[in-house]
């Protein structure tokens, strides 16, 4: 069987698969369009602003419509905001004061959590918390889900703040659902109620019906360069949550006191919507095209995870490699067969924020977009490749077919 044979066996295998995420896409579409005509969007809304950026009406009516399709009392929406990590960092910050104490509830976070957080034992990065005396402590999930009561033995008086990770990032584990966290933010705001919950819903928005807001998480955090942009924003993040919470992060990402109430930017704010509004689209073909992936590689013997047909909790796909030169050049493929930079090869190497090399594969039109088609991953056993995105199915579909024909090129697979 060839290459575009295997792929249309898996596609046509699919089709009830297929179906479901269609039905989730017009759910958020429709959540989306009846928050855009709640606040009444309008042109004046993508006018630029400059200088401090007072009264800003599309930056504020844009924070206005996040709150409201996260459920939330406030939201803070920058294009400020470089990344999730950034987002994140100002949550860890902005929640947290010297001596206070944050235990992680999904294990290990992700790799570049590190240098913020201080988790690791022989050192002390600079301008991490734990340099300003806030502890670390973490509890592992229980059969992929959360422990609830392994997280209610673990806080301390000294416990302010209590994180968790919807997607697995670079650990082999299940993605989370939004209900996941449903019996842990219960039992915070029962038993502990100054303790707050964040979540990082990097990956996850507009998968589901719902985001971890809608059950009780105190804030959500995540990346406009992954699925809320749509893959149309440029740049920016979000960070979605109750208004103390909110007001405290703010004065962090400017100064206390000043808030939400400045920042400024020069272009348009058109992208951040339209890309909101497309959130919905965009991710359902990111699920699609993961979705294809997955039952490829599973007829071709290999672990991946989710499998091709289990409900998704992110845009994620995990597949074990198991060498490292399969590795490589799968990510290779994805590469060549991307809109941008298509002629370079990627090759591992020193990431900044990551603990082993990493190749990553991300010809994408926003830098570094992965909502946009794009592969990664650690070179570390068992070389398992983290692809995630795809503005179009048809990419996906595509570039799928040149990283196999890549793998078969190389020696690192064969077809028969």
């Amino acid at each position: 069987m060839n290459i575009q044979e295997r792929i249309a066996q898996a596609e046509d295998s699919l089709r009830s698969v297929f179906a479901r995420v269609d039905s989730m896409e017009e759910i958020g579409t429709r959540r989306v369009l009846a928050a855009f005509q709640e606040h009444q969007v309008a042109y004046r809304h993508f006018a630029p602003t400059t200088g401090y950026g007072y009264d800003d009406v599309g930056r504020d009516n844009l924070e206005r419509i996040y709150a409201a399709l996260f459920g939330t009392e406030a939201a803070i929406v920058r294009p400020q905001i470089v990344s999730g990590t950034h987002a994140i960092s100002l949550c860890l910050f902005g929640l947290t004061l010297p001596g206070d104490h944050v235990l992680s509830a999904t294990g290990t976070p992700y790799d570049t959590l590190e240098d913020i957080i201080g988790w690791n034992e022989e050192k002390t990065p600079v301008g991490s918390l734990k340099e300003m005396g806030v502890t670390y402590s973490q509890v592992e999930l229980r059969g992929g889900k959360i422990d609830v009561d392994a997280v209610d033995s673990a806080i301390t008086p000294r416990t302010r703040l209590v994180i968790a990770q919807r997607s697995r990032g670079y650990a082999w584990r299940p993605s989370l659902m939004p209900e996941d966290f449903k019996d842990l933010a219960e039992m915070l705001h029962q038993k502990h109620p100054g303790v707050r919950l964040m979540v990082d819903n990097c990956y996850g928005e507009f998968v589901c019906e719902k985001e971890p807001s809608h059950y009780g998480a105190d804030v959500c955090v995540g990346s406009l360069i992954k699925n809320p942009g749509g893959g149309l924003a440029p740049t920016g993040g979000y960070i979605a949550g109750a208004a103390d919470a909110i007001t405290r992060i703010a004065y962090r990402l400017t100064a206390p006191g000043i808030g939400l109430e400045v920042g400024s930017y020069a272009a348009s704010y058109q992208p951040f919507y339209q890309g909101l509004f497309m959130a919905p689209h965009t991710v359902a073909q990111a699920i699609k095209t993961a979705c294809l992936t997955a039952r490829v590689f599973e007829s071709l013997g290999m672990t991946t995870t989710p499998p091709a047909d289990e409900p998704r909790a992110d845009i994620i796909q995990a597949i074990q490699m198991r060498t490292p030169e399969r590795l490589v050049a799968f990510c290779q493929g994805i590469q060549m067969a991307s809109p941008i930079d298509s002629m370079a090869l990627p090759e591992p190497w020193d990431m900044p924020g990551y603990n082993d090399q990493v190749v990553m594969a991300a010809g994408t039109f926003v830098s570094g977009a992965s909502v946009e088609l794009s592969a990664d991953a650690p070179m570390r056993e068992p070389f398992t490749a983290y692809m995630q995105g795809g503005l179009t199915y048809a990419h996906g579909r595509i570039a799928l077919a040149r990283a196999l024909e890549r793998m078969v090129e190389v020696g690192a697979l064969s077809m028969s």
